[in-house]
């Protein structure tokens, strides 16, 4: 993503000798892999004195958009904002759920960091649903990405978005696999009646549905 984030993340690299696109990098002229420059430079930025904490929190969604790896991801989850810097994180994130590119490590974050953590989750889920209640294309693709990772949301978070989706065909899919993994995921959440009300409505194959449904109805 060629973003002014990417673009100040860099020019932040390049001050360090770190140069190089897609997963091809040189490091002080040793070549190196995106995921290594994800996890040796992540945490640098984010302790950069030179920097104040919105502008270290760009540089490292810069950073996200350059390396396009998770370990990015990660390490802004464990790094503490002002609120500030969390308002740039939040927009950010809800910019990359909505663009045409893969959002795959943010996605993943969402799941397993953001989701699964009792303490993130009310705070997360709210950030990345603001402003779904237009659904045009872009708002489109950021909920079917936050629908398909949803499963570890509670059920008192998700169901007002479930029932919308429920409405909206070109969400079934995203809407049948944020039921899947309500059900499956370690930490998934669901009321198995509504759930079941919600899957009656759903317009796809009906051997995946029939699957769901029995998984749903089972002791």
């Amino acid at each position: 993503m060629d973003s002014e984030d990417a673009r100040l993340a860099r020019d932040w690299l390049v001050g360090r000798g770190v140069t190089g696109s897609g997963d091809v990098w040189s490091c002080d002229g040793e070549g190196c892999s995106a995921n290594e420059v994800a996890h040796e430079w992540t945490d640098k930025v984010l302790e950069d004195p030179s920097l104040d904490v919105v502008g270290r929190v760009r540089v490292a969604l810069g950073l996200l958009d350059l390396l396009d790896q998770y370990a990015v991801a990660m390490y802004l989850k464990t790094t503490p904002l002002p609120p500030e810097a969390e308002v740039v994180f939040w927009a950010a994130y809800r910019r990359r759920l909505e663009a045409p590119e893969s959002a795959e490590p943010v996605t993943y974050s969402l799941w397993v960091d953001w989701f699964e953590d009792p303490a993130t989750v009310d705070t997360a889920f709210a950030e990345v649903v603001v402003g779904l209640d237009e659904l045009a294309e872009g708002p489109l693709r950021r909920a079917r990405r936050v629908l398909v990772v949803s499963g570890p949301v509670p059920w008192r978070l998700k169901r007002d978005l479930y029932r919308r989706a429920a409405s909206t065909p070109v969400l079934h899919e995203a809407l049948f696999h944020g039921l899947r993994g309500s059900l499956h995921d370690v930490y998934g959440d669901l009321d198995r009646d509504e759930a079941l009300g919600l899957l009656a409505e759903v317009d796809l194959p009906g051997e995946r549905v029939a699957a769901l449904r029995d998984d749903l109805k089972a002791p």
